[in-house]
């Protein structure tokens, strides 16, 4: 890394921190097994992600992928629809991959998760109640029994890299695990529904569109809360706010 000239923070909160020092990325975390599952699944991982340099916990170094973000959220993306049909084909390699040896996300979670964030919303004030009772009508679609996949856990747009047409990596896989796959396409999809269909051709398989959105608001209605204490704004254009506010 000679010859660097800055540090750059590239997310920041009081669970884990993320800088870039020249083309090397050091993730620093406060809990030790978030770090050791991103270990373990990117060794699994059929698709390209990050090379690890070293791991000496709570320190995680990484190379920097080539390519660019797939997009991000509340901004229209610069991708090519060619590209988000890489990632669909990219998300159906990793769900039809060998399931990792350690548990994840169930319905039963799920659901326990939903209830107890939905309660806070509406008795602290964050949202309208009938924002949230429409979204948490919706998002009960997304608890019915699935058969686990090898899921991403957090497969966000800016979590994925492309170079023209081609995945070239995804990134922070802390929250991988056995899944629901269509919670995945669900995360990627999240603020840009208009690139669901892509997604799905690339995908190469039938995909319940109606579960999907209801991941949508599941998702948005779990992270909201989390957001707010570390620092972050679910009322950005096109951030989670939105994304329920299109459900009503």
């Amino acid at each position: 890394m000679a010859g660097v000239d800055e540090i750059e923070i590239v997310v920041a909160h009081q669970e884990r921190a993320t800088l870039r020092v020249g083309d090397v990325f050091l993730k620093i975390d406060a809990e030790r097994g978030r770090t050791d599952v991103e270990v373990e699944a990117m060794a699994l991982a059929p698709i390209p992600t990050p090379r690890m340099l070293w791991h000496q916990p709570p320190v995680l170094a990484l190379a920097a992928l080539p390519g660019t973000e797939l997009g991000r959220l509340g901004e229209p993306s610069p991708a090519s629809p060619a590209a988000w049909a890489a990632t669909g084909a990219a998300a159906r390699k990793l769900h039809d991959a060998p399931l990792p040896p350690w548990p994840g996300r169930t319905p039963e979670k799920a659901a326990a998760n939903l209830d107890a964030e939905c309660e806070w919303l509406v008795t602290t004030g964050g949202l309208p109640a009938d924002l949230v009772k429409r979204n948490r009508q919706v998002a009960e679609a997304a608890l019915r029994p699935w058969t686990p996949v090898f899921a991403h856990g957090d497969f966000q747009i800016t979590h994925v890299f492309v170079d023209g047409d081609e995945v070239t990596g995804v990134l922070d896989w802390s929250e991988a695990g056995r899944g629901d796959p269509l919670c995945d396409l669900a995360s990627l999809t999240l603020g840009h529904e208009e690139h669901l269909g892509d997604v799905v051709e690339g995908y190469g398989k039938d995909v319940d569109l109606d579960v999907v959105r209801a991941w949508w608001s599941m998702r948005s209605l779990l992270n909201i809360r989390w957001l707010i204490q570390h620092g972050f704004d679910p009322a950005v254009p096109g951030g989670e706010i939105d994304v329920l506010r299109a459900r009503m």
